[in-house]
């Protein structure tokens, strides 16, 4: 897709926007309190939610109440969250003492009404535009009107999100919801990471700013803190690095192996980008570099050819025994 100067000026005059509304936010931090947040709510049982909500439980200590609307995704990850937690005991890493009240304090349900009593909660479903909106709208209606709204996402603004807390005939500047939406992207996986990006958008008031950072501080987690900008920091730094990988391997500058060898013992990272990219679905890295691509408006985002081409031809990586490498 070719882009436009006009178009890449556009974006690029959009960027500077939500970068000055940053700043301001940051300023505005030093004179916020954070809550405290008792019960935490996550909504998605899959390994990201799943890991946010053991994660809450072991380190902060909250009551967290997941919701899925799968009973077998719920008792797919409690199964998983039972597995680690006997690991750990195993290691000597936790006492079963401790391991039994961290799992007590999980709450499995399929009704989303049961988010009704939380301070904060954290939604950790597939990375679909039209999916969150609809999911944080619920959430605005069901819980506490102090409940901080927290996304997962690792590329949709915040922004937008925020938006859909606000029913179509409200008018916009009334914030009373979507002042408290905010985006919490914890890096993969979350018992192991201690990164977490947290990212305001133009509606984020610096007290719900101040209590993700407090809450996510409270997770054992390390924070960062993002502008409302395609990518964030993490995807915008991470995925163009994976896609010129590909982009070497699709132009014959270098075979798999080498690719990953010469970054793992020249950089000192735990994994080549090609096998990185595995890890993380093939597909995955598809949608965050089309983001990046559409709103950045420039072509050094451009999608690596072999990239589209594996995702079309279902080789999205570990999760389905094939990507760049077999498993």
């Amino acid at each position: 897709m070719l882009v436009s100067p006009i178009a890449s000026r556009v974006a690029t005059r959009y960027v500077c926007a939500q970068c000055r509304a940053f700043s301001s936010s940051r300023r505005s931090l030093a004179e916020a309190q954070a809550a405290e947040v008792k019960r935490l709510g996550v909504v998605g049982a899959g390994q990201m939610g799943l890991g946010i909500a053991l994660v809450a439980s072991r380190m902060a200590r909250v009551p967290v109440v997941v919701v899925d609307n799968s009973q077998k995704s719920l008792d797919k990850g409690l199964a998983v969250a039972d597995k680690l937690l006997a690991k750990h005991v195993s290691k000597q890493k936790v006492t079963q003492s401790d391991a039994d009240e961290t799992r007590s304090r999980l709450t499995p349900t399929t009704k989303m009404d049961d988010l009704s009593t939380v301070d904060m909660v954290i939604e950790a479903v597939p990375e679909i535009v039209a999916l969150k909106k609809t999911i944080f709208a619920q959430l605005a209606q069901i819980c506490p009107p102090h409940a901080i709204l927290a996304t997962n996402t690792s590329s949709i603004s915040i922004t937008q999100i925020a938006r859909a807390t606000q029913p179509p005939d409200t008018d916009p500047t009334d914030l009373s919801a979507a002042s408290r939406a905010i985006s919490t992207h914890f890096m993969n996986p979350v018992p192991i990471q201690k990164g977490v990006e947290i990212i305001s958008g133009l509606q984020t008031s610096p007290a719900t700013l101040a209590t993700a950072l407090a809450f996510c501080t409270s997770m054992g987690k390390i924070p960062s803190v993002s502008a409302d900008s395609p990518g964030f920091l993490a995807n915008r730094i991470l995925m163009p690095y994976i896609n010129e990988a590909i982009i070497c391997l699709e132009t014959g500058v270098g075979k798999e192996e080498d690719i990953d060898a010469i970054m793992k013992n020249g950089t000192n990272v735990p994994m080549g980008p090609l096998q990185l990219a595995d890890f993380i679905g093939l597909d995955t890295c598809l949608s965050i570099m089309e983001v990046l691509h559409g709103q950045l408006g420039d072509s050094k985002y451009r999608p690596a050819v072999r990239l589209r081409l594996m995702v079309e031809a279902g080789w999205v990586g570990k999760k389905c025994g094939r990507g760049f490498y077999r498993y």
